[in-house]
């Protein structure tokens, strides 16, 4: 069973049916916390074959100044790119080592090139994507804006400082974007969910839309009052939940939900439980279609063949 949720729904649009038996809660929240941390290693599955597609580069590592460290960043750009003059949206993404290539990702790939692809043939869908690596052992604290007893002093602000004022000013120079808030975006799942709702919060000016894919909101609980407070009135957010992430973060979510309800207006969010989903690239990869569509409004564009 999947129930979806969205802002049309009024008041109620943040109570979410189809939670996770409790009898897994302990299970889930112990295996979801141990995906957390061993995510953060930051090594490659060396073994496995490249699944990148053409259109995917890597660009030579940039220092963050910000943080004074190295960073790997990896551009997929849509299948019209070189043979056209068209300016396009720009979709920054978390975790990059897990967006495009089997070989770089932990535990799996989020298909993101392939998504793309097809949804240019299917849709007229084509947008820039900017992966931004994670930072092995400082992930856990690069992409939590706030502090945390256990993790240490969160980084957030300070990365994305980084992706605001020093990558994003670097990829609309050397790329042909849509440089304007309304046609950037940001996307993460886990942590990668919690600093992308954080950056909607922060960055209203630079961002028109965040894609929240299991945001790990136990993390940093303080994003439930700053979403209440600061929630951007005139953007795009897309939310999503695995029934089987454990009662926590379906607890976090429908809190999120509630909280959303009352701060952003009709139709502009939408937040989706799905009752089976787990916390992997498995089930962000089969999601993340229909978050792009909405996303960037192409649910209902059905793309035209030539001589149409």
């Amino acid at each position: 069973m999947i129930t979806t949720i969205n802002s049309t729904r009024g008041r109620k649009a943040g109570r979410i049916l189809g939670r996770a038996p409790r009898v897994f809660r302990l299970g889930l929240f112990t295996g979801l916390l141990a995906l957390l941390l061993i995510a953060c290693d930051g090594s490659d599955n060396s073994t496995a074959t490249s699944t990148a597609q053409a259109n995917v580069t890597t660009l030579s590592p940039l220092t963050m100044e910000a943080l004074q460290r190295q960073r790997t960043v990896r551009i997929y750009l849509p299948p019209s790119y070189d043979s056209s003059e068209q300016r396009y949206p720009v979709l920054y993404m978390h975790d990059g080592q897990n967006l495009f290539d089997d070989a770089t990702s932990f535990v799996g790939e989020w298909g993101v090139d392939e998504t793309l692809n097809g949804l240019a043939a299917s849709h007229g869908l084509e947008v820039i994507v900017v992966g931004i690596d994670h930072g092995g052992d400082q992930r856990m604290t690069e992409l939590n804006p706030y502090d945390h007893e256990k993790f240490g002093a969160g980084e957030g602000a300070a990365y994305l400082r980084f992706v605001v004022e020093q990558l994003k000013p670097q990829i609309d120079r050397d790329y042909r974007t849509l440089p304007d808030r309304d046609n950037t975006a940001i996307m993460g799942s886990s942590m990668g969910g919690l600093i992308s709702h954080y950056a909607i919060n922060r960055y209203p000016q630079v961002f028109s839309k965040a894609g929240i894919f299991s945001p790990a909101y136990w993390v940093g609980p303080q994003i439930l009052p700053m979403a209440e407070q600061a929630a951007p009135q005139d953007a795009r957010l897309y939310l999503l939940m695995g029934g089987r992430e454990g009662d926590e973060m379906v607890q976090n979510f429908e809190r999120m939900g509630e909280i959303l309800s009352r701060s952003l207006p009709a139709g502009s969010w939408q937040a989706k439980l799905a009752a089976d989903g787990e916390h992997n690239e498995k089930f962000w990869r089969g999601e993340l279609a229909d978050a792009l569509l909405w996303l960037f409004q192409r649910e209902n564009f059905a793309a035209q063949t030539v001589g149409e």
